[in-house]
């Protein structure tokens, strides 16, 4: 791991560094970030009532405690730019959990260390030392990152004046035990034992630890608790507490939120929780039994010296099925019988696939075993490289020179190079025998490359590009950019690879305009380098190589269904929805395409059935079921022992991309928790605080008693819509199979989709055209929660704000959260039935106004 990479976003990428394909970036991205208004907080997605800070980077909350009237809420902040570094602790106070005041910097990074998460207590018996039984001292506990070893120990610093300033305590560190991944410690004071507790990562383990105290400072170790639940990434921002069961204060559970990054439940960063018994010494979650598969018809189980019937191409399969691992391969398990499919012939070097032969689809699912690499398939991907596109080129990088570009800096040399640099990993997929490579004495170099004017007169630009991921809106990109006026309109990154493969922006928009192609790097640290080759403007879109390790449903020659590894060898149960193609002919293919780091799959057990199994993600319980909500904890003190809990509406799956300025990074709205019991079990669940009715303003427009027929109507007949609202709707089932709400509707098929399922018994949230979603291949999608209906009713609260959605099923034991980024035209909002009817009981909307002031330190 080189020295860039050793902070939070290194330890997501430490997992996964050598094996995620990282997402290429095509944005639009002047109009979209730039300021609508010179006002602060103006700015096109800046939210209106989550909180984010004025400027800069943030990401985890931390320190989260309640006293003397104020709920503070500390939080990872970068005090010198927008992007993750130098880490320190933001801080911000609120009343009402809704209105927020940001106070200066609290905690501050120095030459040695970086302040990493943590938490906050209120030492009201002064068992520190640091103030007095009078005026108790509050006392941050936070995880310390030394800069120049790596190590992660557990330190502690003061404050006597209600936490706007903070001494660091002199003995730090207070527990050291030499690691590397050993973070996040939530502090709480445990009245049983009239000690302190702590609850505190070994994220790469998959390990919770509890260690007590007296006096915050001398700790001892209780116990550990895991692996359990899903483990795909690693363990992150612990937090325990104690909640009434369905509010009887005589049955109490506790829950325990382990936040994961990657494997969440809607991919990359999640929050987790178990239920179950802290005795003061031991964590011990419910037992939820072992997990059986839906039955159903098995059509390959790999139990043959061959593959039978199915073919292959390429070298990665073997001749027939494997036994288990195979050479220079870690243990491989979760397979049924003796044999699976496994691509580790050659080696993570080899390709190829493997494919069934074709079969009537009569059965609604098809469930499998897998494991392997997360490089998912990529619509538009092929799995050779087919002709050059025609056209006229811009740059190919022969001849030894750079011709009439021009360069600045030392990264790109004088001439183009001829393949690898020294110290470079091989470089692969450029077209003869030159190209632009920015690894010219290693990743520190920076410099350009810029082309001469030209006029877009085609409909595409395509180019090859490998390198490293670090999009146009960082500040230290690596980047291809097309500029127009002297503005950046399209950008591309690399994908952490040397092997250079195809983009392609679409120029329609901008025909006629003078531009100019810009390859920049300005990246000092890891994979901060860029490949680029063959640009060609063309009325042909150039298409991709496939760099996937998947599994395929293949029908009419067209992949409709597929599912990825996780970065594991263990393999575990994946499903695929075949009802759209009842009747239809199609073929189960598996393929690795991918020479890179966890360039493998492995699969088993292909069986059809009737319904879905059910992988250990999905079978975890998950605090929030969006894309965006991670590092979820709760506040210590707060009145009348309620708990509240907050989340990083963030994930680091595309968290440096994103299209804001001069912020980067929201806090999800404050949820009251409580456990339900919901179908025959205890859940944890989140619903607003409610304090934020006091943001209403205007008149609510109400409409209902009307059935919505496969179709999409504007909700009611007075004008319903906005951009930051608070909607509550109630639907009455009837036999339409997906019905809901689309808000932020607008100019060409924009909208967020807030649906529910009927079939599947599951809300969704699809935000494929919610606006600016190009940034990453990681940020379009769907985010599916199970959610039942009561008395044959759904229940939805929808918190709409100018670059989110937090939506809100049942009586919370559903919620989605999911950042959207739509033009600010797009305020619309339609009600929604496909195949069938649903009655649409009552919906009411109400705007929202900001819960903030400014300036912010005012």
């Amino acid at each position: 791991m080189n020295p860039r990479h050793v902070s939070r976003r290194a330890r997501n990428r430490a997992i996964a560094a050598t094996a995620t394909v990282c997402a290429m970036s095509a944005a639009l991205l002047a109009p979209q970030a730039a300021a609508s208004d010179s006002r602060p907080h103006t700015e096109t997605y800046r939210p209106q009532f989550h909180y984010t800070p004025q400027k800069n980077w943030m990401n985890d909350p931390n320190g989260l405690v309640y006293y003397q009237g104020e709920y503070h809420l500390f939080y990872q902040y970068n005090p010198n730019g927008n992007s993750w570094g130098d880490m320190s602790w933001g801080h911000a106070v609120s009343t009402d959990l809704v209105h927020w005041k940001e106070l200066p910097l609290a905690l501050s990074h120095d030459d040695n260390e970086m302040v990493f998460s943590g938490s906050a207590v209120v030492d009201r018996g002064n068992t520190t030392g640091f103030g007095t039984k009078i005026n108790p001292p509050m006392v941050a506990i936070y995880t310390s990152y030394d800069r120049s070893t790596g190590t992660q120990t557990q330190s502690i610093a003061y404050s006597n004046d209600r936490g706007r300033t903070f001494t660091k305590y002199d003995g730090n560190p207070v527990i050291d035990i030499g690691s590397k991944e050993f973070r996040d410690p939530k502090v709480q004071w445990y009245a049983p034992t009239k000690s302190w507790l702590m609850t505190v990562s070994l994220s790469t383990e998959h390990k919770v630890q509890f260690y007590s105290s007296k006096n915050l400072k001398d700790w001892k170790l209780l116990s550990e608790f895991g692996p359990a639940g899903a483990t795909g990434g690693v363990w992150e921002c612990p937090d325990l507490f104690p909640l009434a069961v369905d509010g009887d204060k005589k049955r109490i559970k506790w829950v325990l939120v382990v936040n994961i990054n990657p494997g969440g439940i809607a991919g990359g960063s999640g929050a987790q929780y178990f239920v179950g018994d802290f005795d003061g010494t031991k964590f011990t979650a419910e037992d939820k039994g072992t997990y059986t598969p839906p039955a159903g018809t098995v059509e390959q189980d790999f139990e043959s010296q061959g593959f039978g019937e199915w073919t292959t191409t390429g070298t990665a399969f073997g001749q027939g099925p494997a036994g288990g691992a195979l050479e220079g391969q870690g243990p491989v398990s979760g397979f049924e019988g003796k044999g699976l499919a496994n691509s580790f012939h050659s080696g993570d070097g080899g390709t190829g696939t493997l494919t069934s032969p074709a079969f009537t689809v009569d059965s609604r699912y098809l469930n499998f075993k897998l494991a392997g690499g997360q490089h998912p398939h990529q619509a538009g991907t092929v799995q050779e490289r087919g002709p050059v596109p025609e056209g006229s080129t811009l740059a190919d990088f022969e001849g030894g020179t750079y011709g009439n570009w021009t360069t600045t800096g030392d990264a790109f040399g004088t001439a183009p190079a001829t393949g690898s640099h020294p110290g470079q990993q091989e470089v692969t997929g450029f077209l003869g025998n030159g190209l632009a490579n920015s690894f010219l004495n290693g990743d520190s170099t920076t410099g350009s490359l810029t082309s001469p004017t030209f006029t877009i007169d085609k409909d595409y630009v395509n180019f090859l590009i490998g390198g490293g991921s670090h999009p146009a809106t960082q500040t230290d990109p690596v980047a291809v950019e097309l500029l127009v006026d002297g503005a950046v309109v399209r950008s591309a990154t690399g994908h952490d690879g040397e092997a250079l493969n195809w983009d392609s922006w679409d120029l329609r928009d901008l025909a006629g305009k003078q531009a100019r192609i810009k390859i920049v790097d300005d990246n000092t640290g890891g994979w901060g380098h860029i490949n680029v080759d063959h640009i060609v403007l063309s009325d042909t879109r150039a298409q991709p190589v496939s760099r996937e390790t998947a599994v395929n449903l293949i029908v009419d020659g067209q992949v409709v269904g597929s599912a990825t590894g996780s970065n594991s060898e263990t393999l575990d149960w994946a499903s695929i929805d075949m009802r759209p193609y009842a009747g239809k002919r199609a073929q189960i293919q598996i393929v690795d395409m991918n020479t890179g780091g966890w360039g493998q799959i492995m699969a088993d057990q292909f069986t059809t059935a009737e319904t879905p199994a059910q992988s250990a993600v999905q079978r975890a319980d998950w605090a929030d079921y969006g894309k965006d909500y991670y590092a979820a904890v709760s506040w210590e003190g707060a009145p009348d022992g309620k708990r509240y809990m907050i989340g990083w509406m963030n994930n680091w799956e595309y968290s440096s991309s994103l299209p804001t300025s001069p912020w980067r990074g929201a806090q999800s709205v404050p949820r009251l928790m409580a456990l339900r019991t919901v179908d025959g079990r205890i859940r944890l669940t989140g619903e607003p605080v409610k304090g934020l009715v006091s943001l209403r303003k205007g008149r609510p427009v109400a409409s209902g008693g009307v059935t919505v027929t496969s179709t999409s109507q504007p909700l009611g007949r007075r004008t319903a819509g906005g951009k930051a609202l608070d909607i509550e709707a109630t639907f009455s089932l009837k036999d339409a199979e997906r019905f809901g709400l689309k808000v932020r509707t607008g100019t060409g098929g924009e909208e967020t989709v807030i649906g529910y399922d009927a079939s599947t018994q599951e809300l969704y949230v699809d935000r494929t055209r919610s606006g600016t979603v190009n940034f990453s291949d990681a940020f379009a999608g769907v985010q599916r929660a199970p959610l039942q209906a009561t008395n044959g009713k759904v229940k939805l609260r929808i918190l709409v704000d100018w670059s989110s959605v937090e939506v809100f099923g049942g009586s919370g034991e559903a919620v989605i959260t999911d950042q959207i980024f739509p033009d600010p035209s797009s305020q619309g909002i339609q009600v929604f039935a496909e195949n069938g009817s649903v009655r649409l009981d009552r919906a009411v909307v109400r705007q929202l106004g900001s819960s903030r002031k400014w300036p912010p330190t005012a």
